[in-house]
């Protein structure tokens, strides 16, 4: 629990009419205003260590207690003390009964003495606990009058009590309701009681104590088991109760399964329209969550926007089944939010709760919600050892790609950009190449998938613009006026400080921006709409090239030609492979020239491999082509020189 719990937990508990103060093994957190006035008559301060009052509490263990504080002023109190855990301390409460058999023992509300005359069979109470039933305080109160006040359930308890308390005089502590005297209100109060006998071997002729209405301090005790026990944004179990549930789950014969559920894009919502729909969002998630779950499985949030749930004694099958009917009514379920409807997703991954362990069966669910979010999102996967071996090797391979960025062993090649009227070179594209002499040699659409599922994609599109960079500042390729293109990662878009990063790189080198131009897939664009927006105007506007890259290859819409400000458009090599054959293929090409041109862009056209195709795609209007006909890929240090 965080702090912001405790202090909730405190601020609940101070309520409550007694006093009460929040305690750790340093001393006193926090304390009401009742508990400054159950030392401060007799100069004593729960801040001041000299008192001795802080040191009588710091010290509880166990309870309900009598505690003996010898006050400055030379007197000796008494008080009655009991706690409970909260987190990060305890929470004590104290009545002083010191006067224990006269009138009222305490100037704390809601406090008060009771005496019964076992003889006469009658019994007083002192003037505030007569307040607070709401009768009147010079109207004697007999045993069977009390007895009506009390609750039905109740009375049974109290009266044996009293009959063993009569007979042996013995202390005693109960919890009982009891009405107002006009039935408008059902208090509880905390009594306690004992015996007082005429002489040594007399029986017992009057039973005294203290009653105490606790039913603000029942509400807060109440709401701070709830806090403990609940996430306080989205009402679902906390991690903390979730985690024991699924100790004992792990420890039990039927052992189950165990969900673990991750919301799909939120950030991009907390983006778009803030933190409080994001949250409005998560809440409304968590009762969709809740009502699908049903009552037999717990659902908890372990962090952020993630949720788990343990289902007793369910096979992975059908837990598979289950969080897959979670995932599709998440998807069917629009969010009402301030910002207006809103849809969200979530993906799951499943796993069997491993026998006396814990760890391993939120790691077993974490590698196959790894997997669900890999293969397109939106849907549960269930652990096996095959996802195991398939997440080491890609363990295996990310550790690759970082140390290659440290020792240099990562590489760039350069693909020439011709223009097919001149068939001069305009531009070359950069393309990766691990190079760390392990097998088996690795090109980049075999290790870039599973980096750009991670941060590491950050650090590599980081480093390939940075070396382009480089690279434009040599002398060889500033005499020849070279301009290059990076490719940029959907992830990258992102990162916030992307624009403003690059635009300093070409400050500090000295390079124009217009020789620099970067790449992002049509995929990549319309997944991360708003951050190209904002990427791509920043760089345009400074100069920089941007080009959406591969289009046609994901959804095929022309749509976001128009929301994004894009110099170039690259046509995907579908598309261009069978131009010179393909009707369809040459409607298609032609239909993305005419709509570059109207719009002010330049046309690329990606994989011209034969010779035929030059002749075909100069007669539709393409501007520039790429491919092993134009020109093989050549390390970067060849075209500017080494040192780069």
């Amino acid at each position: 629990m965080s702090p912001d719990v405790l202090l909730i937990a405190a601020a609940a508990a101070g309520m409550a009419p007694a006093a009460m103060v929040v305690v750790d093994e340093a001393g006193v957190r926090w304390h009401n205003a009742a508990a400054a006035q159950l030392v401060e008559p007799y100069g004593g301060h729960w801040s001041d260590g000299s008192t001795g009052a802080a040191d009588v509490v710091t010290g509880l263990r166990g309870g309900p207690l009598c505690l003996r504080w010898a006050a400055p002023d030379g007197s000796v109190r008494w008080w009655r003390a009991e706690q409970r855990d909260v987190p990060g301390g305890r929470l004590v409460s104290l009545v002083d009964e010191t006067d224990y058999d006269g009138g009222p023992v305490t100037e704390v509300p809601g406090t008060g003495t009771w005496d019964w005359d076992v003889v006469a069979d009658r019994v007083r109470w002192s003037p505030e606990l007569f307040g607070i039933i709401g009768l009147r305080a010079d109207v004697g109160v007999d045993r069977r009058q009390l007895t009506e006040l009390l609750h039905p359930d109740d009375a049974p308890l109290l009266r044996r009590t009293a009959i063993d308390a009569a007979r042996t005089g013995e202390p005693w502590v109960r919890t009982i309701r009891m009405y107002r005297a006009d039935r408008s209100a059902l208090r509880t109060f905390e009594v306690h009681g004992e015996g007082r006998r005429g002489l040594a071997a007399q029986p017992v002729v009057r039973l005294v104590g203290t009653a105490r209405d606790v039913t603000e301090m029942q509400t807060a005790r109440r709401e701070v088991a709830f806090l403990a026990g609940h996430d306080l944004q989205t009402g679902v179990a906390s991690r903390q109760r979730l985690m024991a549930y699924l100790a004992e789950s792990a420890a039990g014969p039927d052992r189950g399964a165990v969900v673990v559920i991750d919301v799909d894009h939120l950030g991009e919502v907390n983006e778009l329209h803030g933190i409080a729909v994001g949250d409005e969002a998560l809440r409304a998630l968590a009762s969709v969550l809740r009502r699908e779950i049903g009552g037999g499985p717990l659902l908890g949030r372990i962090g952020g926007d993630r949720f788990a749930a343990v289902l007793p004694a369910r096979g992975i099958a059908e837990a598979v089944a289950a969080a897959d009917r979670l995932c599709a009514a998440v998807d069917r379920t629009p969010v009402p939010t301030g910002a207006g409807i809103i849809h969200v997703a979530v993906s799951a991954g499943v796993a069997e709760i491993v026998r006396d362990d814990v760890d391993a069966s939120l790691e077993h669910a974490g590698i196959a919600l790894d997997e669900a979010k890999r293969t397109g999102r939106n849907r549960a996967v269930g652990y096996s050892d095959e996802l195991r071996r398939a997440a080491g090797g890609r363990s295996a391979l990310l550790r690759r790609v970082a140390g290659a960025l440290e020792d240099g062993s990562m590489q760039l090649a350069a693909q020439p950009i011709v223009d097919l009227r001149t068939h001069r070179t305009t531009r070359y594209e950069l393309l990766l190449r691990l190079c760390d002499g392990l097998e088996p040699p690795l090109g980049p659409a075999e290790f870039l998938p599973p980096v750009e599922h991670t941060d590491l994609v950050h650090r590599l599109d980081r480093w390939v613009v940075g070396q382009a960079v480089r690279a434009l500042a040599t002398p060889r390729a500033r005499e020849s006026g070279l301009r290059l293109e990076a490719n940029l990662s959907g992830r990258s878009l992102e990162d916030p400080d992307l624009g403003g990063w690059i635009l300093d790189e070409l400050r500090r080198n000295e390079v124009q921006p217009d020789r620099l131009g970067v790449e992002i897939t049509e995929t990549a664009a319309v997944t991360e709409l708003a951050a190209a927006r904002g990427l791509a105007t920043r760089l345009v506007e400074a100069g920089v090239g941007f080009a959406l890259d591969d289009f046609g290859a994901g959804f095929g819409s022309f749509a976001y030609l128009k929301h994004l400000r894009f110099t170039s458009v690259k046509v995907a090599g579908d598309f261009v492979a069978q131009v010179d054959q393909s009707d369809t293929d040459r409607a298609l090409v032609g239909a993305v020239v005419a709509l570059a041109r109207q719009m002010g862009m330049v046309t690329v056209a990606e994989q011209v491999d034969r010779p035929e195709l030059v002749g075909e795609l100069r007669r539709l209007g393409v501007d520039h082509g790429q491919g092993f006909h134009l020109g093989r890929p050549a390390p970067l240090v060849e075209l500017v020189g080494a040192g780069t």
